[in-house]
């Protein structure tokens, strides 16, 4: 994995070698570093027959995330930009989980190799946490993602075998779609380099741009309705597009009660937002309701599904607005896609759990079933899902207060902790709203959110019960 990594990075130093660029020689130093690396560690652990079970594959999963954010900041540290190594970091590890919370300004005038290693590192978090979301969890139980289970398995099941077979699938069909998305953006007028840029970050809904007026800057002659059509392409479960593409149950899409509910509820959102921006009196909404819907529609999107593009700066579109873009950070898209956070399903499973809470109240003897697509829903899914809930939010409180005890004002500590752990970019506020950057935060700051980047890319689940003490005894 680290060796692939580092042959990707030799395709940003030819394309900065082709447009001329000062970058080529950080992108040429750093993948023979990383190719060699990544071999050494490939000979280290050769085994003609890999067997990662349940416990190995909580540790392979964590680790292979943080070395590969450590691996991917290296362009960044010897690149003519510069970044400290927190910086580096930070935006690797932002942009490897698809978080696209950034430290970098001037992008319109960048390097085109560092334009196209971020785009490249959404892409591949994008795809991993796909493979990781349908292969892995399910298998490890993590947050009710067993109820995914492609067949009838148990945790004794050898892990890797089934992930590479699945991420085969997988790969051709989000290669389609990015490519597919990038011919769409060449439409709208923007340049090869742009749309393939803006086409791995919005199918792997990461949200990090060529320009520092994210897709602000393309939205003339419709970017942005090509963005929000692929962009909840994205956020949808590729298990749905592999049953279409290899079974032919091309009518899945209506099927699947977390997709009808994901589409329902974006679709309600946004003209809730319309609402907002039209009652505001902000001069975004003096230009007619056509592009008022344009603009709630898309923001909207990218926050639920936690791309974290922008087109214009809602923090002017009032309180109402506001408000309800830091609780969009918080509903996710669905099981198994490129998107982030809590996720669609669970919320149906908590609903479907206090239906039958409630029905039990006044009659303690009844028996009320809870299903979920048409399937029993043992109590043990139920369980984890509320857990993951709890874990979540606990995550988020904690990330918020040791934000706050380093001086950072409450809006700003409370939209990045849950920017970080949902996985969005933006938060809130003058300096990480969505006309600002990550970069003036302090150093410790960087730390605490990127960390909360891997934890909440994780399922949460994953990384905090590697560090317990209880799952290294034997």
């Amino acid at each position: 994995m680290a060796s692939a990594l580092g042959l990707l990075m030799f395709v940003p130093m030819a394309v900065d070698l082709v447009y001329q660029d000062r970058s080529w020689q950080a992108f040429a130093i750093s993948g023979v570093i990383v190719t060699l690396v990544g071999g050494a560690l490939a000979t280290a652990t050769y085994s003609p027959v890999p067997d990662i079970r349940a416990r190995g594959a909580f540790v392979l999963t964590v680790f292979s995330w943080i070395v590969l954010a450590l691996l991917a900041s290296i362009p960044f540290l010897l690149d003519p930009v510069r970044l400290s190594f927190t910086d580096a970091l930070f935006e690797a590890t932002s942009g490897i989980t698809t978080t696209g919370a950034t430290v970098l300004t001037g992008l319109d005038d960048m390097p085109k190799g560092i334009l196209l290693w971020r785009a490249m590192l959404q892409w591949i978090g994008g795809i991993g946490i796909i493979v990781t979301a349908m292969a892995v969890l399910p298998m490890l139980g993590v947050g009710g993602m067993q109820l995914f289970r492609l067949e009838s398995s148990d945790v004794g099941e050898k892990i890797l075998p089934r992930a590479q077979s699945i991420a085969l699938s997988i790969a051709l069909i989000y290669l389609g779609l990015t490519v597919a998305c990038a011919a769409a953006y060449m439409m709208t007028g923007m340049s090869e380099f742009d749309a393939a840029a803006h086409a791995m970050t919005t199918i792997a809904t990461g949200g990090y741009s060529t320009s520092d007026a994210s897709m602000g800057g393309f939205m003339d002659n419709g970017a942005d309705i090509v963005g929000s059509v692929f962009m909840l392409l994205g956020a949808l479960p590729f298990g749905m597009y592999m049953l279409m593409v290899t079974r032919g149950q091309w009518d899945e899409p209506f099927r699947d009660p977390q997709v009808r509910a994901f589409l329902s509820v974006v679709a309600a959102l946004s003209a809730l937002v319309l609402v907002a921006l039209v009652t505001s009196g902000a001069p975004d909404s003096e230009l007619g309701w056509l592009y008022s819907l344009r603009l709630s529609a898309f923001n909207t999107i990218s926050i639920v599904t936690g791309t974290g593009y922008a087109t214009a700066d809602y923090m002017s579109w009032g309180p109402m607005a506001v408000g309800a873009f830091f609780f969009f950070m918080f509903i996710g898209g669905c099981a198994g896609s490129t998107a982030c956070s809590i996720k669609i399903f669970r919320y149906q499973v908590a609903m479907e759990a206090l239906r039958a809470y409630l029905f039990r109240m006044p009659r303690p003897r009844a028996i009320a079933p809870m299903r979920y697509n048409g399937r029993p829903l043992p109590d043990e899914i139920v369980y984890s899902v509320l857990g993951y809930f709890f874990l979540f939010f606990i995550t988020v409180a904690v990330t918020a207060s040791l934000l706050g005890t380093m001086g950072i004002d409450p809006v700003t500590a409370w939209s990045g902790a849950g920017s970080a752990v949902a996985n969005v970019g933006p938060g809130l506020g003058d300096i990480i709203g969505p006309s600002g950057t990550y970069q003036d935060l302090p150093k410790l700051a960087k730390w605490v959110l990127l960390t909360a980047m891997i934890v909440g890319r994780l399922e949460i689940v994953t990384a905090l019960v590697v560090i317990t003490p209880g799952f290294w005894r034997n």
